[in-house]
């Protein structure tokens, strides 16, 4: 049942008096605020009792679905779980009510943990320096790129202007190059899913700025040409940027850095295991190789050996400038500061063994009913598509919503493009066997379901307030608050 806005349960005069009697001299407010801060009418504002709004909202949550609640297999979003002890340290008074404006002094600790999470993060990345600044990955994306472009003004180079990207790149890949003003060079991936060589030459120029890659790629698979594209782009005048959205799969194992890559962005709401989504905010950070450290944003936190006190250091005149009010998001950074911690060395290796392992578990389950248009093992995450299901007319879309009536989560769909009727799943390493297991069974009583009663799969969901949604006009055309006269 659809619950109601709590606009229409309103009923005039029903409210409580929350606030205590004025016990100072009252003041008009037109002496504390100028007109054109003032509201011309009255806020429409619900009148309800704390009772009526406490189940109202507790009613919503129960709607909600995330990882706390059942499977996310999202691929490409390495929707893991997030340990509750990440969230307590968090909120340790000495850094949650820490405030921006206080003296270096009096937040060493703070500082410290900074500059630890830079150290353990190049160390795992294989860059030289970091910034915790940016906000999120498309953020560190366009933190990263700023810094290409400053790399080659400094240099006098200004005709670098395109960027090149593989056509199974993120779509965030392309939008951070035109937002910074460069043209998209996109490249094709050969059968196999691997970029293609050939191609890739053929796009290198004295205007390369840079060419952006995920490894693995969105389609699971490791490039393991990456010492030739990196050969081909720097021998161009080029640099690599290094998409970090997936680094939950070689952790331990691979290193950006020692692939050849310049630049770096990791997630630190996916892959050490912050929220991220409704329930982040995010954090991406952006690792350099040396040559490219005098252009990172301003401050960044250093020490000094003489004494081993932390510092923010401002006396950069090659940066790129602030990206982000502050340092970043203070608190995603301490919850990822512990994560590392907790797993150490031989912990972040067992993660990204497992979320392999699992991802190929589920696929070697999946493949003889599903078609596996890429042979052989995924890393993270891998993509199938129901083309042996087509004679029944079902689609990508219905398997997804048939799923949610089992309650799962659908995973990703659609993408990458390259892929006719993509389902791009990934497990993660946290989940256990019953789980994989139990999802495909689930799966597999979804294609036989699309044999006998494809309307079954064709009208789902069934048991949501809301079944199938114009989701285009959804993500095109939000409409993110109720107004007046708008309706429920």
């Amino acid at each position: 049942m659809m619950e109601k806005l709590i606009f229409t349960k309103s009923v005039a005069g029903r409210k409580e008096d929350y606030l205590p009697e004025l016990d100072l001299p009252a003041v008009d407010i037109s002496e504390l605020l100028p007109p054109q801060l003032k509201r011309g009418e009255r806020p429409h504002i619900p009148e309800l009792s704390e009772i009526d709004v406490v189940r109202h909202y507790t009613r919503l949550s129960r709607l909600n679905y995330g990882v706390d609640t059942g499977f996310y297999p999202l691929g490409s979003c390495t929707m893991k779980y997030n340990p509750k002890i990440n969230e307590d340290a968090a909120n340790l008074p000495g850094f949650s009510q820490l405030h921006p404006y206080q003296p270096e002094e009096y937040t060493q600790g703070a500082l410290e943990l900074m500059y630890t999470t830079q150290q353990y993060l190049a160390e795992i990345a294989g860059m030289d320096a970091f910034t915790l600044q940016p906000a999120a990955g498309a953020h560190g994306e366009f933190t990263g790129l700023l810094i290409i472009m400053a790399h080659h003004a400094a240099r006098g180079d200004h005709k670098r202007t395109k960027v090149i990207v593989p056509d199974s790149s993120h779509g965030t890949n392309p939008a951070t190059a035109a937002l910074c003003g460069c043209s998209i060079v996109q490249i094709p991936s050969n059968e196999d899913g691997s970029v293609n060589l050939e191609a890739l030459r053929a796009a290198v120029g004295e205007d390369t700025a840079a060419l952006m890659l995920t490894n693995p790629s969105t389609l699971g698979l490791f490039e393991t040409q990456i010492l030739e594209i990196a050969r081909i782009v720097h021998e161009a005048g080029g640099l690599l940027y290094y998409d970090g959205a997936n680094m939950n799969a070689i952790m331990g194992y691979a290193r950006p850095g020692d692939m050849g890559f310049d630049v770096v962005h990791l997630n630190l709401h996916k892959t050490f295991s912050t929220p991220h989504g409704g329930g982040g905010p995010g954090s991406g950070p952006v690792g350099v190789k040396a040559f490219l450290e005098p252009y990172l944003p301003k401050p960044v936190v250093a020490r000094k050996e003489e004494n081993g006190t932390y510092y923010l250091d401002y006396d950069r005149p090659h940066s790129i400038g602030k990206v982000k009010a502050f340092y970043g998001n203070f608190g995603v950074v301490v919850k990822a500061y512990t994560y590392l911690i907790m797993m150490g060395r031989e912990g972040l290796k067992e993660v990204s063994e497992k979320a392999v392992l699992n991802a190929n578990y589920l696929m070697s389950l999946l493949s003889p009913t599903y078609h596996q248009p890429f042979s052989g093992p995924c890393k993270h995450e891998f993509i199938i598509t129901p083309k042996t299901l087509k004679e029944t007319g079902i689609h990508t879309m219905d398997i997804a919503k048939r799923l949610i009536d089992y309650g799962f989560h659908p995973p990703t769909v659609y993408f990458p493009l390259i892929v006719e009727e993509a389902l791009m799943i990934e497990p993660t390493e946290t989940e256990n066997k019953e789980t994989l297991d139990e999802f495909a069974k689930t799966l597999l009583k979804i294609a036989e379901e699309a044999k006998v009663n494809p309307g079954l799969l064709q009208e789902a969901p069934h048991i949501t307030p809301v079944s199938r949604l114009d989701e285009a006009a959804a993500a095109r055309k939000p409409v993110l608050r109720w107004r007046p006269g708008s309706g429920e």
